[in-house]
């Protein structure tokens, strides 16, 4: 996600004599920096006035480290990653001062516990700008580019963060084969290398590691299956080599374009990410309920929701599909929330349905969320209504369908608002069991109402 300039703390106005210190002799002394890539490999710079340099300044020693012409400097953009928060820096932002505020922004953008966030410390990544549009990046053609842009989304791919059918990380990881270890190796070498660095450097781990049927089974499977993996992936690989031979002078080329136009067809593919909850269906003769933690993406195209556990798609929308609102938490201490609306279909009934998503970080993004197809950023371009329009109605790109595929919408595991529009009011969409079973329950539950705010813009 990325901040405006009041979504960061601002530095403290008596700041203590070692925090002085270290301000000043950061301006007057060369100081060491490391800058992490997504290949887990790092530029070593060591830079004078480091203190009051901002991203893009920093940006073009990085560039120059890597050998990346300058015409690519919106391609990427320096991000603060930890397990607990990650934040996109925009060009203006001074890395050494975010970097001093870490634990001021992990108390205002997340829920961690006092503990973790003490101890928590941010790396310092050079990686993708959520905002460069994947029509630019089709047309890219240097290869240090496409290289560091391939090592991303391998990561994202291999983690689960891109959900993909087994079809397509096959030949993902094919490629990654051909890309990492040359299209010359004949069957026997291909095994011995995938072994060396094992299947989980090729192949999703919750794919390619096996699961499903219990521990016992799990143990007893999962040497046939990586067998069976390694067949597949070996039989991918000569399929892959074989089309690229027809032009080896151009093979790392091909490969890495071939393996970018894959992921380009997620629809989720460069998201900005962020933790959050939804709220489970209640299930069983008491209807417990909870939360379940998700993954959320918002890119320059749509929101996605994913589910983290099985690594698939619960629920993604383009911003033409829906209608969206951001609302503050009643007390402190609560989380934000995220309410989607989109049109869908209960017991036969068109109606429209709205889902909660609940997350402290939602503080930051909901500027992202209006971001339009042109990368500016414009909060008007949704209606932030409930009232389904018919302006945003003819928007709309058709009901939700049920489908197999991990990238398709799981609606029907949603536990989400449903209401009708009934001429000139809305209405909640009656169950057909209008009260429990269990004769004590008379009363339905109620919803609070979404709060109609004039800007969607968060600062």
């Amino acid at each position: 996600m990325e901040g405006e300039d009041g979504d960061f703390p601002h530095e403290p106005s008596e700041p203590s004599h070692s925090q002085r210190g270290s301000v000043a002799s950061s301006v007057t002394r060369a100081q060491e920096l490391l800058v992490y890539l997504a290949s887990d490999s790092a530029v070593h710079l060591t830079l004078e006035g480091l203190g009051c340099m901002n991203a893009q300044e920093l940006g073009r020693n990085v560039r120059e480290a890597l050998n990346i012409p300058n015409s690519a400097a919106d391609v990427f953009a320096f991000w603060f990653c930890s397990p607990l928060l990650e934040l996109q820096l925009k060009p203006k932002h001074q890395p050494y001062k975010l970097c001093r505020q870490w634990q001021d922004l992990l108390y205002r953008f997340t829920e961690a516990p006092t503990e973790d966030i003490s101890q928590d410390e941010p790396c310092l990544l050079y990686r993708r700008n959520v905002f460069y549009p994947k029509s630019k990046e089709i047309q890219l053609e240097e290869e240090g580019v496409l290289r560091l842009l391939y090592d991303e989304a391998k990561l994202n791919i291999l983690e689960g963060r891109y959900p993909c059918d087994p079809e397509h990380w096959l030949t993902l990881g094919a490629l990654s084969c051909a890309i990492e270890l040359g299209t010359a190796l004949d069957d026997q070498a291909l095994t011995t290398a995938i072994r060396e660095k094992k299947l989980s450097s090729f192949l999703p781990a919750h794919s390619a590691l096996g699961g499903g049927g219990g521990f016992l089974s799990t143990l007893r499977g999962r040497g046939g299956k990586n067998a069976e993996m390694e067949q597949n992936l070996v039989k991918e690989y000569r399929s892959v080599c074989s089309t690229a031979a027809s032009d080896p002078s151009q093979e790392p080329h091909v490969l890495l374009r071939q393996y970018l136009r894959i992921c380009h067809a997620l629809p989720y593919y460069g998201c900005a990410f962020f933790m959050g909850e939804i709220d489970k269906p209640a299930q069983g003769l008491l209807h417990r309920s909870g939360r379940k933690s998700v993954n959320v993406g918002i890119s320059l195209e749509g929101v996605y929701v994913m589910d983290m556990k099985e690594k698939h798609v619960l629920l993604g929308l383009k911003f033409s599909e829906l209608s969206w609102d951001h609302s503050y938490p009643e007390t402190e201490g609560d989380s934000h929330i995220l309410w989607l609306e989109f049109d869908g279909e209960e017991a036969g009934v068109s109606v429209n349905k709205l889902l909660k998503i609940y997350s402290k970080q939602l503080r930051s993004v909901a500027e992202t969320a209006a971001t339009g197809t042109d990368g500016e950023v414009t909060p008007s371009q949704e209606s932030t209504s409930r009232e389904p329009t018919e302006k945003s109605r003819s928007r709309r790109q058709g009901k939700l369908r049920r489908q197999s595929s991990v990238v398709c919408n799981r609606v029907y595991s949603l536990n989400t608002i449903n209401y009708v529009d009934d001429g000139k009011e809305i209405k909640r969409l009656k169950p057909k069991r209008a009260a429990s079973f269990f004769t004590r329950q008379t009363q339905l539950p109620t919803y609070s109402s979404v709060q109609v705010t004039e800007s969607l813009e968060q600062g």
